[in-house]
């Protein structure tokens, strides 16, 4: 019997955006339109295992083909975080691209965005990262990229679940089999792209002479913080589970309850601010010179702040992102805009409003002069950059942005209950409120919003609520949740 997982075993926030799943049989292997992902071993079909990686990488190679028909030869970057696992389904991811007829450049250890940089480097024609983001360490996943080093959009990763469900694939002969190459700098050249922009002021960090705490949480973090830190001036550094041993030190989703660690550290070593990044490095959290939280949603507030100091222009965050990033965006004269929860989606808004910066609310910040893609380590340069020009303590940075919280919750659904035609019937109730049907619905109420959405990884509603206090964020929520009860009978 396949046993249900908790959220933050089975959530990526990238594939809120799924397509539907079978709850009927709730398995550990998830298929989505950006990939597949899932526990290691066990049933075919139910589990990540060897077949069902091989499976899904034949799929992905045919896609690539077709995406490209007159390429004679298609070049696909492969590239891992530290997870236990990553070895074997590294090397079936290879193979198998090598079996296609695919040549592979495989990056070794990488970030998620050093990967989908190096898809734009190397003018490849796809990639795959081999992460399953802030999942514990049992779980795996392969990731896909387009030619432009983006997750792929709905109809493309459609087109490649029908590929995996279709008719079996023909395999390249011996004078047609792919060939590997291996390169580990790409790191390095990530690096030297974010010290390259104009917003990066590696001369004020390093006069600033800050003392930084970082967590790593065990994976490709650890290689990646301490040289983009030494690249930035930064002498001082605390490092917390640094070593890529894929044996999380603790939880791997950067939220308050798994930083005891840093916090104490923080106050410790009297640091200046600290960085916990999860384990393929999209998402950046701080730490405050106290041990206090800066929080997750204020990660992009503050690195939108600072850019649109110097560059006029938009920003995108999703749905179920805070309002402080629309106010400032208004108090530097430009226009906000929400797009449906997912990275892809947000991409796709950013590019339609010619935004600057956007991202999502889990300290994802995306700055398209770098690439289309949340990256932790141009998070990482940006706040520094704004915290030694702003010379203020990180505290009081934090402190001059307006003041927001989030509850997020979730209501169970019963076999029978249709998720939509409840969101339906409550946008009915409250026709006097403006709402947003994108995803779900998004109710705009005095001082902040209510977001609901089915899961498509779950049987489950979200309830997130945003008000100026924590008090009156949870009545919001559970009013709403109250009324979908009620619908649900």
């Amino acid at each position: 019997m396949v046993k249900f997982y908790a959220l933050n075993c089975i959530l990526f926030c990238r594939f809120s955006y799924l397509c539907p799943v079978n709850f009927d049989k709730i398995m550990t292997l998830i298929k989505s339109i950006s990939g597949i992902r899932g526990t290691v071993g066990g049933p075919v079909a139910d589990n990540l295992t060897p077949p069902d990686v091989v499976r899904f990488t034949t799929a992905y190679a045919q896609w690539v083909k077709q995406q490209q028909p007159s390429t004679t030869r298609c070049r696909v970057v492969v590239g891992r975080d530290a997870r236990l696992s990553g070895e074997m389904v590294n090397a079936l991811v290879v193979g198998t691209l090598l079996g296609c007829g695919i040549d592979v450049l495989d990056i070794g250890l990488a970030t998620t965005p050093t990967t989908e940089m190096a898809v734009q480097m190397e003018q490849a024609q796809g990639g795959i990262i081999i992460t399953a983001s802030h999942n514990p360490r049992q779980w795996n996943a392969l990731k896909l990229l387009n030619a432009q080093g983006e997750f792929l959009t709905d109809a493309d990763g459609r087109a490649v679940l029908a590929l995996a469900d279709g008719a079996q694939a023909t395999f390249a002969g011996v004078d047609e089999l792919g060939v590997v190459e291996h390169d580990a700098s790409f790191l390095q050249r990530h690096i030297e792209r974010i010290l390259a922009l104009p917003y990066v002021d590696r001369e004020a960090i390093a006069r600033a002479r800050f003392k930084v705490a970082i967590d790593c949480v065990n994976s490709v973090g650890g290689i990646a913080l301490p040289p983009l830190l030494r690249a930035l001036g930064v002498e001082q550094v605390v490092e917390l589970n640094t070593e890529p041993t894929g044996e999380f030190a603790h939880n791997p989703e950067p939220l308050p309850e798994h930083l005891t660690q840093i916090a104490a550290a923080m106050r410790e070593h009297r640091a200046d601010v600290g960085f916990v990044v999860d384990p393929d490095v999209d998402r950046l959290a701080i730490v405050n010179e106290d041990g206090s939280m800066f929080g997750e949603e204020y990660t992009l507030v503050a690195c939108a702040d600072y850019v649109l100091g110097q560059r006029p222009g938009n920003t995108v965050s999703n749905l179920s992102s805070t309002s402080a990033l629309a106010d400032i965006t208004r108090q530097h004269g430009h226009s906000h805009s929400a797009s449906a929860v997912g990275e892809v989606n947000v991409v796709a808004q950013m590019k339609a409003t010619q935004a600057v910066i956007g991202g999502e609310g889990n300290g994802g910040v995306i700055l398209p002069e770098l690439h289309y893609g949340r990256d932790a380590l141009v998070g990482i340069a940006l706040f520094l950059s704004h915290l030694a020009r702003t010379g203020k303590r990180c505290s009081e940075l934090r402190a001059q942005y307006p003041n927001y919280f989030i509850s997020k919750n979730k209501i169970q659904l019963t076999e029978g209950i249709n998720p939509d035609a409840v969101l339906d019937k409550l946008r009915e109730q409250h026709q006097h409120l403006r709402a947003n049907t994108a995803d779900g619905l998004r109710l705009d109420v005095e001082d902040g919003w209510v977001h609901m959405r089915r899961s498509n990884t779950e049987p489950i509603i979200r309830i997130y609520a945003e008000q100026p206090t924590p008090e009156r964020a949870d009545a919001l929520a559970s009013e709403m949740m109250a009324k979908i009860r009620a619908l649900m009978g």
